[in-house]
């Protein structure tokens, strides 16, 4: 299937990358800018991973959304929190409807470039905190999409059903360099290792076995879930 895949540069959706390259036609990766702390950190990965695939890679920028949104992840919010991922102070992080508006720009370019899906890499550990990353939405999202596109653009989810030590595990099958990714939602020039995304990423290795080739400002003990 010809597809474009939402990459913005971190973990998932460069594993998302390299799997839609070994099992679809790829015709772009997509990123965002859309004023987050991170942006300018993670999306350069982002190139840098498509390049190496010979993919074409594209950056669309939103700078309404940090003009107009409330969220501590962008350039003109609070503090990003400290704390494990699913703790209630994350839901600081959230940019209203965010996927939303990715996936209908993502689904016109897709249609444009003659695919037929559209990847993403939402997984299980965004359900907790993200509405528009949990199956209900994607189903619906999946048929607008389907519905509103001459093509019947499909919203393609491998991850749905997985964690993030899952995608770990699944990016180290596909030859994933990780030390080429970023993740950490306070966008310094090394992860912080104790904001929700390092947390998660940190033990996304260590649920996979696997060595954390990141370098962290902090490497303190990671903090326990809510329901551990």
């Amino acid at each position: 299937m010809k597809v474009v895949v939402l990459c913005s540069g971190g973990m998932d959706s460069v594993t998302a990358l390299h799997w839609a390259r070994r099992h679809h036609d790829v015709r772009a990766a997509l990123s965002f800018d859309y004023g987050s702390k991170h942006n300018n950190r993670e999306v350069p990965f982002a190139a840098e991973q498509a390049r190496a695939l010979g993919v074409p890679h594209e950056v669309v920028e939103l700078p309404f959304v940090g003009r107009l949104f409330n969220s501590d992840l962008l350039q003109g919010g609070g503090e990003v929190p400290d704390g494990h991922y699913a703790d209630d102070n994350m839901r600081r992080t959230v940019v209203p409807f965010r996927n939303a508006i990715m996936l209908s720009i993502a689904t016109g370019l897709a249609e444009s470039r003659g695919a037929e899906g559209l990847v993403i890499a939402a997984h299980t550990g965004d359900h907790t905190i993200y509405p528009d990353c949990r199956e209900d939405f994607m189903r619906a999202m999946g048929e607008t999409m389907r519905l509103g596109t001459y093509a019947g653009i499909q919203l393609l989810r491998p991850f749905i059903a997985m964690d993030k030590g899952q995608i770990a595990a699944e990016g180290a099958r596909l030859g994933v360099d990780f030390s080429r990714t970023y993740s950490c939602y306070k966008g310094g020039a090394i992860h912080c290792g104790t904001c929700g995304t390092c947390v998660e990423r940190r033990e996304a290795f260590l649920q996979a076995g696997l060595a954390d080739p990141t370098e962290y400002a902090s490497r303190a003990p990671l903090p326990k879930g809510p329901n551990a």
